[in-house]
């Protein structure tokens, strides 16, 4: 028998979509509602991977190119509205993806303002701390993008991490849990606040924008005093 590998269930009502070999660019399928649409070439994975279901909603986590390149297809496919934080409402509905990255005339910015980015696509709902979104709470966790938010079902401990961490090296593309490059984070400082935030609510299951699913067995926990001690150490180097 034919296995399909468009989508992965992950727990009950939630599926992975890999938009790149070794899950190195991922979206999401909470109960009706997608998380995230990968590049502007992302679309037909998508659309093929929810063939036949009906959605009803189209969220990102954050209006990074690589995140929010096939939205506006998605939903005038699909016909379908499309959420954000309102931070990042600006960025979803003009396509200007790339706008808050540090460094704005390096290669990469360009190549994924020029190849990743989609167009904009207006915003009819502005998503905040503690709203319900397919079964799981919005989390605000800013930081990488200034809006950023995540997604947590308490009930089994599923958390969509987004880009706050990645589970992947993304030039190697080896698996293990990293912060997300400076080259594409707004405030590190603040994003590290969010890695805590996330790290306190002991998730069990971690779905990333970047590299596989991690059912957690002590590897975030870890992971955090690891940069924590680092963040501390570089105070008192400062000092």
């Amino acid at each position: 028998m034919h296995k399909d590998l468009s989508m992965k269930q992950i727990a009950k009502d939630v599926f992975q979509i890999p938009l790149m070999p070794r899950d190195s660019i991922n979206c999401y399928l909470i109960d009706d509602v997608l998380i995230d649409a990968g590049i502007k070439s992302s679309y037909t994975k998508i659309l093929n991977a929810v063939k036949g279901r009906k959605l009803n909603a189209h969220v990102i986590t954050h209006a990074h190119a690589d995140h929010q390149g096939s939205s506006k297809v998605i939903c005038e496919k699909l016909g379908i509205p499309f959420w954000s934080s309102g931070a990042e409402k600006r960025q979803a509905e003009t396509g200007n993806a790339t706008s808050e990255y540090p460094f704005q005339n390096h290669i990469v910015t360009r190549f994924q303002r020029k190849y990743w980015a989609g167009d904009g696509f207006a915003i009819s709902r502005v998503l905040k701390e503690g709203d319900e979104v397919g079964g799981f709470k919005v989390i605000e966790t800013p930081g990488h993008s200034s809006g950023h938010i995540s997604f947590y079902r308490e009930r089994d401990g599923v958390l969509v991490v987004g880009d706050v961490i990645l589970n992947m090296n993304l030039l190697t593309t080896w698996v293990a849990l990293h912060e997300p490059p400076a080259l594409f984070t707004t405030d590190q400082s603040k994003n590290k606040e969010s890695i805590n935030k996330l790290a306190s609510l002991k998730p069990k299951v971690l779905c990333f924008g970047h590299g596989p699913v991690l059912i957690n067995n002590g590897e975030l926990e870890k992971f955090v005093r690891k940069i924590n001690n680092k963040e501390r150490t570089q105070k008192g180097e400062r000092l």
